[in-house]
Formats: C-alpha cells, sequence, structure tokens
C-alpha cells in the first residue's frame, strides 16, 4: 500500500475516533521539557540536560497494548521497527542499524554475548515483557557509558525492583495476570509477588506462554504469502501435503517459560545490596523464513528449528550512598549469565539431522561512579569487565538408524572473548538554559579462537586479536524558554569483532557458505544528532530530530577463498565461499518526529513518524546500494481518552513500501518472503492497520482488558520478515492483585 493511501487511513480514522486513551505517554521529545527522570550515564539526570534522543516506556501504557514479547513491547515506543524471521522471534531495528550494532542492558548487565550475529536475532524475548517495570531505548551510539556494539542505539530494561514496607508491619502484594489471544491462541498466565519488612524484601515473578500456529489475514496482502503446504513423514518418506487451512502458518507454535527473583536488604542508610535471578526457557522455535524456502519446486527442509533457549543470570548488586572526596554514589554490579541455543535442521528426504549447539558463559563486573564536583558540574565514570567463553559442539543423527556422528561446529569450541573498559562523561550546567556534556572511554578486547581441522582444513590453527578503541562525545542542550528546547550531539561508537564475526561457518542460504577470517578490524560509526522540542503543557508537544552517521570499516558479507578456492563442498551442496570482511562504508540518515495535541484533559491525540535512509559499498559492482537494517518509511498514530476506571485507545500502524529496485541485495536472494511487482520482482508493499485498545478497572484490584488488533484483517508481511503478520487478533487480559 503506497504512503499516501497509509496517511489517508490515518486521517480517517482520526477523524472518525471518537474514544481512547489519555495514559502516560511514551516521552520522545529529544531531551525533553518536562523533568522527567532517565538513566542514560546509569544514573538517574534530568532528561531536559541530556543531549541523547531517548524514548522512555511506561508498563502503565503496556497494560493496555498487551505486548506478546519484550520485541513487541518495544514497538510502543514508535520508533524501534522489529523484524520476525519466525513467531519465536523480534529482531529489533535501531536508525538502520540491528543484531551486534545494538546493545541490550538488563537491570546495567549487557545482554550481548560473543555470538551475536550480524542476521537476524531473536535474545531480546528471553525477557519477559510483564516483569518489566519500565525500559528506555537510548539513540545513537553509545558506546561511551557502554562499550562496544552500542552503535545504532541501547535498549535498556529494568524488570521489578523489590519495595520496603514503609511502617512497622509487613508488606505483601500479590498480582495475578492472564491472556488470551487469537490469532495464536496465546495462553499466558503471570504471578507475581513482593513480600517485605523494613530492611528485608523478597520478590519473585513467573510467567508461561503458550502460542499455537499464527493465523495471517485474508485481505490484501500477496496469495505468495499464503502457506500452501507443510512437511510430513508419511511411511518413512517426506511428504508434502497440502494444508488445510493456508491462513494458518504451519508450523510456527512454541512455548516460554519465565521466572525472576530478588532478594533486597537495606544493610543501613547508605548501603543497598540486592541478589537477582533471571530465567528464560523456551521450547523448540520452528524457523518459518527456512520452512517455505523452494528448491525445484520442492521444499528446502522438511525440518528446521531452534531448539531451547535458554538463559539465566545470576547478579548481585551493591549500591552506596555516601559522598566523600571520590564520589556521591558507588554502585558495583557483578554478574554470572548462562545462554544456550541449538539449530536443528534436516533437508527435504533427508536422513540426517543436523543439530548444532552454542553456550555462552558471561562473566560481567561493572563499577560505576557519580560526583558532584561544584554546583553546576556533575561527573560520571566507571570501569567494567567482561569475560565470554564460548562452547560449540555438532552431530547428526541418523533418524531411521538412530546413529550419531560428530559433525563440523558453527563456532569455535572453547574461544574466548573478554573486553575491559573505562569511561568518564562530564556535565556542565553553564547557566539556566544551556548544558554542555561531554565523554570519552577506553576499551581493549583480547580474543581467541582455536580452529578444528577435521572437518575444515583450514590455513590457520587459531585466531587472536586485541585491539583498543577510543571514543568520545560532545553535545549542548540550549532551552531559551520553558517551551523550547534545542539538542545537538556529535557521538563516536566502535564494535570490535566477536567470535561470530571471526569463526563461524554456516550457510546463509542456499548455495552460499560462510568461511572464518582471522583478519577482521573493529568498525567505527561517527554520529551527528540536532533535535528541537516545543511543549505547551496540557494543550500540544513535537519534537523532530535529524541524524546521520558514517560507519568505517563496516563488517560486511563479501566473496572470499577458502584455500584458494571460491566454492566448497559444504552439508553436500557446492557452495559459493563468503567471509566477514572490513571493506564497506555505511552511512545512515533520517528523521524520527511526533506531536501530540491534547483537545481536553481527558483526550489526546498522537503521531509517531520515521524516516531511515542508508547505503553501503558493494563492492561486487563498486556501487552504493541500501542498507540492509534500514526499515520503510513507518510510525503509528492514535486518539486516547479516559474517564473514570474506562481507558480506550484507537490507533493505526503503517508502513511504506521498499521497491525492487530499493531492495538491498541481500533482501533480494530471499525472494521468498517476498512479494512479487509487476516484472516478477521482489519487492517489500507498504501497509497499514487499525487497532483498537480497551481496559476497564472493575475494583480497586480488578482490571480488564479487552482489544483487536488488525480490524481489517490485512494480510501482510512486514519488511525483512519470514513470517506473515498476525490477522484479526482479539486480545482478552484480567488482571487480579492485592
Amino acid at each position: 500500500m503506497k504512503i499516501k493511501l497509509c496517511l489517508w487511513s490515518m486521517g480517517m480514522l482520526l477523524c472518525s475516533c471518537l474514544l481512547a486513551q489519555k495514559l502516560p505517554t511514551n516521552d520522545t521529545l529529544t531531551g525533553g521539557l518536562d523533568e522527567v527522570l532517565v538513566s542514560v550515564n546509569k544514573w538517574e539526570q534530568k532528561q531536559n540536560e541530556i543531549p541523547n534522543t531517548i524514548v522512555r516506556i511506561d508498563m502503565r501504557d503496556a497494560q493496555l497494548h498487551n505486548p506478546q514479547t519484550a520485541a513487541d513491547l518495544l514497538t510502543l515506543s514508535g520508533h524501534v521497527f522489529i523484524q520476525k524471521s519466525q513467531m519465536g522471534g523480534g529482531s529489533p531495528m535501531i536508525r538502520g542499524f540491528a543484531t551486534n550494532r545494538i546493545l541490550i542492558v538488563v537491570d546495567g548487565v549487557r545482554m550481548n554475548n560473543a555470538i551475536f550475529r550480524s542476521g537476524n536475532l531473536q535474545n531480546v524475548i528471553n525477557i519477559d515483557p510483564l516483569s518489566v517495570q519500565n525500559a528506555e531505548v537510548i539513540f545513537g551510539p553509545g558506546s561511551i557509558i557502554y562499550g562496544s556494539d552500542a552503535i545504532g542505539g541501547v535498549m535498556d530494561f529494568h524488570t521489578f525492583t523489590p519495595v520496603f514496607s514503609k511502617g512497622k508491619k509487613p508488606l505483601l502484594k500479590l498480582n495475578s495476570f492472564t491472556r488470551f489471544s487469537s490469532a495464536n491462541k496465546e495462553r499466558t498466565t503471570h504471578l507475581d509477588l513482593n513480600i517485605a519488612s523494613q530492611k528485608l524484601s523478597f520478590l519473585a515473578s513467573a510467567t508461561y506462554s503458550n502460542f499455537n500456529d499464527l493465523r495471517m489475514g485474508k485481505n490484501g496482502g500477496d496469495d505468495s504469502y499464503l502457506k500452501l503446504f507443510y512437511v510430513e513423514r508419511v511411511n518413512g518418506l517426506d511428504t508434502v501435503l497440502p494444508n488445510p487451512d493456508p491462513y494458518v502458518q504451519r508450523p510456527t507454535g512454541y512455548h516460554q517459560w519465565n521466572a525472576l527473583a530478588k532478594l533486597r536488604y537495606k544493610a543501613s542508610a547508605q548501603l543497598d545490596l540486592q541478589y537477582a535471578y533471571h530465567y528464560s526457557a523456551t521450547g523448540n522455535i520452528p524457523r518459518y523464513d527456512r520452512l517455505v524456502e523452494m528448491n525445484n519446486q520442492l521444499p528446502s527442509f522438511a525440518e528446521w528449528f531452534y531448539g531451547p533457549q535458554v538463559w539465566t543470570m545470576h547478579q548481585l548488586q551493591a549500591h552506596y550512598n555516601r559522598s566523600n572526596r571520590l564520589f556521591n554514589s558507588a554502585r558495583f554490579i557483578l554478574s554470572i549469565q548462562n545462554y544456550e541455543e541449538s539449530r536443528n535442521d534436516r533437508r527435504f528426504r533427508s536422513n540426517q539431522m543436523r543439530t548444532q549447539t552454542e553456550s555462552v558463559a558471561i562473566v560481567t563486573a561493572n563499577l560505576d561512579l557519580n560526583k558532584t564536583l561544584a554546583e553546576k558540574h556533575e561527573l560520571f565514570y566507571g570501569v567494567e569487565y567482561v569475560a565470554n567463553n564460548v562452547g560449540s559442539v555438532a552431530s547428526t543423527r541418523n533418524i531411521v538408524s538412530g546413529t550419531v556422528v560428530p559433525a563440523a561446529t558453527r563456532y569455535p569450541n572453547n574461544s574466548t572473548w573478554n573486553t575491559a573498559g573505562v569511561y568518564a562523561s562530564y556535565k556542565y550546567n553553564i547557566n539556566r538554559q544551556l548544558t554542555f556534556t561531554t565523554g570519552a572511554r577506553y576499551n581493549h578486547v583480547f580474543l581467541h579462537a582455536p580452529f578444528d581441522t577435521s572437518f575444515f582444513k583450514f590455513p590457520y590453527s587459531e585466531a587472536s586479536l586485541q585491539q583498543g578503541a577510543v571514543t568520545g562525545s560532545a553535545g549542548l542542550v540550549f532551552r531559551p524558554s520553558d517551551h523550547w528546547q534545542w539538542n545537538t550531539n556529535l557521538s563516536t561508537g566502535f564494535r570490535v569483532p566477536n567470535i561470530d564475526d571471526i569463526g563461524k561457518v554456516f550457510d546463509s542460504e542456499a548455495g552460499n557458505v560462510i568461511v572464518p577470517n582471522p583478519a577482521l578490524r573493529s568498525e567505527y560509526a561517527y554520529n551527528l544528532d540536532v533535535g528541537v522540542a516545543y511543549h505547551q503543557p496540557k494543550k500540544f508537544r513535537f519534537d523532530v530530530t535529524l541524524f546521520y552517521t558514517i560507519l568505517n570499516d563496516a563488517i560486511v558479507r563479501r566473496p572470499f577463498t577458502f584455500n584458494g578456492k571460491d566454492s566448497i563442498m559444504y552439508e553436500g551442496v557446492r557452495s559459493r565461499v563468503q567471509a566477514l570482511q572490513n571493506v564497506a562504508q555505511a552511512t545512515v540518515w533520517g528523521v524520527q518526529a511526533g506531536f501530540q495535541y491534547d483537545f481536553a484533559k481527558n483526550l489526546s491525540w498522537i503521531v509517531r513518524g520515521n524516516y531511515i535512509d542508508g547505503r553501503e559499498t558493494d563492492d561486487n559492482n563498486n556501487r552504493q546500494v541500501r542498507l540492509r537494517h534500514a526499515p520503510p518509511f513507518y510510525g503509528n498514530s492514535s486518539i486516547r481518552y479516559a474517564s473514570g476506571d474506562i481507558a480506550l485507545e484507537v490507533n493505526g500502524q503503517f508502513n511504506g513500501e521498499i521497491s525492487a529496485a530499493n531492495l538491498a541485495p541481500s533482501e533480494q536472494s530471499k525472494p521468498f518472503i517476498y512479494a512479487q511487482d509487476v516484472m516478477g520482482r521482489p519487492y517489500s508493499p507498504g501497509w497499514y492497520t487499525i487497532n483498537y485498545k480497551s481496559t476497564y478497572k472493575a475494583t480497586k484490584h480488578v482490571q480488564v482488558s479487552f482489544g483487536i488488533e488488525n480490524v481489517t484483517n490485512r494480510r501482510y508481511r512486514p519488511y525483512a520478515s519470514g513470517i506473515v503478520a498476525a490477522g484479526r487478533n482479539f486480545i482478552f487480559s484480567l488482571k487480579a492483585g492485592l
């Protein structure tokens, strides 16, 4: 659907809506004109003194929208684009960057590990949206505070914090939640409990979700999106069977467990101690985009699924709040994470099931301090150490005989990736109208990867890397009045090659194989933001941010040779050799904008829009081509109203078109997930949806929610996604507590 049609539909929607919700909105003003507190420097600060563009997602807003996963939660910002290869996934795109060029942080600890890849990542679904207290998205490079990977932005999640009793009487809080969604027969159940005295507090949270196969919409959309077949083993032979309901994407269903436990102790007025345990595990997740891939009019794969994706984290945190010569406050965090994932695939009419299993053990230590130097001067500084140990094993099992034999691993087993960094950030409130910030960081990375030559005769036995990186930033916030604010921020970011970059061997698509390249270097980003915001309280506000980013020595996939050959046999297929290389420069530019107009005390109109474009060097043809992770124009519009115990919202989500000529070459090579234009070329059509949300607070402790997503039952596939989005979706939820 063309952009003008999307905008016309939004206009019709806004004219026809009478009711929606007046809830706390996502404050996406660049710096914000309100004294909202954000933790961009790991310490709470006034948002109107920060030059970065920050979106703060309030979980009260999420209660109305009922996101199924943390990836869906991020869409509430209006400025994060989500790609999905399968239903059990969600790969955020921020300002044209994604995967290992954006950073996920949970309770102050980085989730990115040594095997975060350049392809689409699903790790954000390990976070339970029903246990998130609030979340922030920091746009642009965040390497000063967070180190490697924070090029496009940082997604900072804060889970529930145990609270203390305010009096001598013990505190007891209990909440239960259940939700049903019709499009995938979602059944979610959640419980959380907080028991506390004045000095000791315990919090526990648990969530279970079960999803059936996802149903797409019936109206509009390309007929190639329909799932006409599925593969089943019949009399010992893979057989293509007709799908009795082609609107149901079979197979896509999966289930997931999440648990959280925290114990907090107020040792003194100055010392706060906390232990936390995070747990997340999925069942098998079908890789839907691989299951619709065809070869000679037959499915390429009979089976392709991710095995259980398991993430755990133990965390100790100490917060000391007593002024001295070195600091006003200090926070120390020690964490141990363990992550495991597996890939399981079997080609059509093959008896060989290949399983590759990866595990990563991560130890992280952070010490962050802040110091008020004078009335107008504040310093934030700290040190960080991160150690990753990667295990990678693989086998092939004959599904008929049961014979299991070793296979080539995805990564070098027993690889290590360690990094140490030191940073400092300085804020100076020059006067009431002007705030200046600057900062710098030094990071050093140590990588070692031993190669197993049993399956591939590598021309090297190991890869070692030691690289340092220096980054800096400088920003200015100008507040000429109580209504206006201007921001500008110049920042740099970096990403050091990890084990996935240097040591991976895998097939990216049929006929291509990625091989290791030990000669990789770090990639560096240079970014400029300019923003303006206006706020007239209880009436009108708008914000606009323009950004431009240059990525030098960009690590991209290019043709390569292996032992002097440009193609090799891999898993029985003659495959062209490729490797990740520092051979490109990427540029990304765009604008993020939005406004909110309050018609009355209880009635508001909110619009968010994003235009992002990007180019990278295609060395095969010596030309600039569209950047893979630059999404089409997208945004949302909503009318919100609330009165008493009832809250309502009608909103529209819209995406523009990416024509065949503007589709990135890497996406053109996957025509099976795209529609075809009149010339038979793959392209990504535009689309829009209309959605209704409502909540009713029946009593002080009981809340009922009802929503309809994709009211018109449109059939559409978001850009770069392997799965078609949900059709008309009825959502019911009930929350009760004491």
